[in-house]
């Protein structure tokens, strides 16, 4: 020991601080950060650039990074399903059908609303508004042009191209296609007859994009095209957002308070709740949650209880930290009712049937 002593007396005293300095910022280090978990997620696209800010921050903050996989809400489902990651992320919550799939309980986080918008490539990039059973009309192929007579009635103001259109919808499992189409099958007895609703369809006309940036990218390539996009991916990309005329006739421009206003004053307990073609005066029609998807009981595919532990307060802090995160990106942040119903949900979560603490 006196060896070791003497060595950095010899090096002087600037080498004797900077290895104090050294130790003193790794203790801080261990005890700010501790070891640091991986925590991995798949699925929505939807809420994407939320979820990449986000989980970067939880990790400056934390030390566990969150690696999430934005491969559509089916591929998160079944990922989740398949106990091959830790949580799941969908923008159609499970229904009572597939909830039978699981061979445990899972719940249903919220992290924010969101709308989907209907945009376009056209030229001089005019306001268009649009009705319901018009945007059904489109996707079914009925109305193949854009000076169309039903489209020109509602925008007598704009000078619309004789222009083939162009569908351009999702090609992959998405909750961004499921309330899509759920609102289409609301305002359009034709959809719903001829394709229905789910995370996939059979799309009559059209061409499929891979996840929310392959739709956005072929609309912006492809002149006449139209399609159906998370609202902060045309904001990014700077695309035409149609205005859609909501059950109470009111044309509304989507936005984040139109979102909020589509919400309605009750929720069920366990969160699972379409919102689409909203009876709220001022409400967007075409708006949703977003869910994270977790099991209740967290022992499961040699899980340890650390890890546990780690899954249950990054979601705390995702359910408490959300608004100020969507906000600022163009998402509605979850009714504080909500907020409040989510960590109770999370404060449920157990490992081998006892509660996590």
């Amino acid at each position: 020991m006196g060896r070791i002593q003497n060595r950095y007396v010899d090096k002087g005293k600037t080498m004797n601080r900077v290895g104090i300095i050294a130790v003193v910022i790794l203790c801080c280090c261990q005890s700010v950060f501790g070891a640091g978990h991986d925590i991995l997620g798949a699925g929505a696209t939807f809420p994407y650039p939320l979820y990449s800010r986000m989980f970067d921050d939880y990790y400056q903050e934390s030390g566990d990074r969150i690696n999430y996989q934005a491969i559509g809400s089916g591929g998160g489902v079944r990922q989740i399903q398949n106990k091959t990651v830790e949580f799941g992320a969908t923008d159609a919550f499970v229904s009572n059908k597939d909830l039978t799939k699981f061979k445990s309980d899972i719940i249903h986080i919220p992290t924010c609303l969101g709308a989907v918008v209907v945009t376009y490539n056209l030229p001089g990039s005019p306001q268009l508004t649009l009705s319901g059973d018009i945007v059904a009309d489109i996707f079914l192929g009925k109305i193949k042009r854009w000076d169309d007579r039903r489209i020109k009635v509602l925008n007598p103001t704009v000078r619309l191209p004789n222009l083939m259109i162009a569908v351009i919808h999702r090609s992959d499992g998405s909750g961004t296609t499921h309330v899509f189409v759920d609102y289409l099958s609301k305002v359009s007895p034709g959809w719903a007859a001829r394709v229905g609703v789910g995370k996939s369809v059979n799309w009559p006309v059209g061409l499929g994009g891979k996840g929310n940036p392959g739709v956005s990218g072929l609309i912006r390539q492809i002149p006449g095209s139209i399609g159906y996009v998370e609202l902060v991916y045309t904001v990014q990309n700077k695309m035409n957002v149609a205005r859609i005329i909501n059950r109470r006739g009111r044309v509304i421009t989507p936005s984040v308070g139109a979102v909020s206003e589509a919400v309605p004053a009750q929720i069920p307990r366990d969160l699972r709740v379409l919102i689409t073609d909203t009876n709220s005066e001022l409400g967007y029609s075409i708006a949703s949650f977003t869910w994270l998807l977790v099991y209740k009981d967290q022992a499961y595919s040699g899980r340890s209880l650390n890890d546990a532990k780690a899954l249950q307060t990054m979601l705390r802090w995702v359910v408490l930290n959300g608004s100020t995160y969507a906000s600022a990106l163009g998402y509605a942040p979850v009714p504080k009712e909500t907020v409040s119903r989510s960590l109770q949900l999370i404060d449920g979560m157990t490992y081998q049937g006892k509660l996590i603490r």
